[in-house]
């Protein structure tokens, strides 16, 4: 499981497949972050996280689950319509929402305590969405199988993971308007809409990672 190999594989399929997944995920993505700006804008504060991760919630199991079962089909060479992806992806959304919420509010708690634990926690758990979606686990159960197939490959899926998100981290990170001064709202959606889009490329690698790893033994 060479993390060179992965992330070449997984921009090749991403770089290829750009207008398919646009098609799918960018309406939702861009939705998302409108309905993030409004909500900022109306609560404010503190609170405005909290209403975010709510919102979060709602949108992003829709097309995660959509780009998953997406991948897998390309997979096996398979084209179904956007809409039987949706469809689907409307019906695993009960599941998928509480298994984000779930693993949200453990990596939260990890981070909280120092920010490697929360790293940590969130590596364990990147295959959970992908077991939910494709192997149809219950949200706990997922969550348990995730922590077992991530053993003995924490460090190539943790070179995946920070090689797609550091980037995104930091562009998010320097677009935060300065204290005190006036958020652009246009500019702010677009730049919102950008890095949430750029950040289904995650889920390209960590999908590559996941059939990868389900062809290989466990490791000490």
């Amino acid at each position: 499981m060479n993390a060179f190999h992965v992330l070449r594989d997984a921009w090749y399929f991403f770089s290829h497949n750009l207008a398919a997944i646009a098609r799918l995920c960018l309406p939702l993505v861009v939705l998302e972050a409108l309905v993030q700006q409004i909500v900022s804008a109306r609560v404010g504060g503190e609170a405005a996280a909290a209403y975010g991760i709510l919102v979060g919630l709602l949108f992003y199991p829709l097309y995660t689950a959509a780009l998953i079962l997406f991948l897998d089909a390309r997979s096996r060479g398979e084209a179904p319509a956007n809409r039987d992806l949706l469809a689907a992806s409307l019906r695993l959304w009960p599941g998928f929402a509480l298994l984000a919420g779930l693993s949200t509010l453990a990596i939260m708690l990890g981070a909280s305590l120092f920010v490697l634990p929360g790293l940590w926690i969130m590596i364990k758990l990147a295959f959970a969405e992908y077991l939910l979606v494709l192997r149809g686990l219950s949200p706990i159960k997922a969550l348990h199988e995730s922590f077992e197939l991530t053993s003995g490959y924490f460090w190539q899926i943790l070179t995946c993971v920070l090689c797609v998100m550091l980037p995104l981290w930091l562009l998010s990170w320097a677009s935060q308007p300065a204290e005190g001064a006036q958020a652009d709202v246009l500019l702010s959606l677009l730049l919102d809409s950008a890095n949430g889009f750029l950040q289904l490329f995650a889920s390209v690698v960590l999908f590559r990672l996941f059939m990868l790893r389900a062809t290989l033994p466990a490791e000490e």
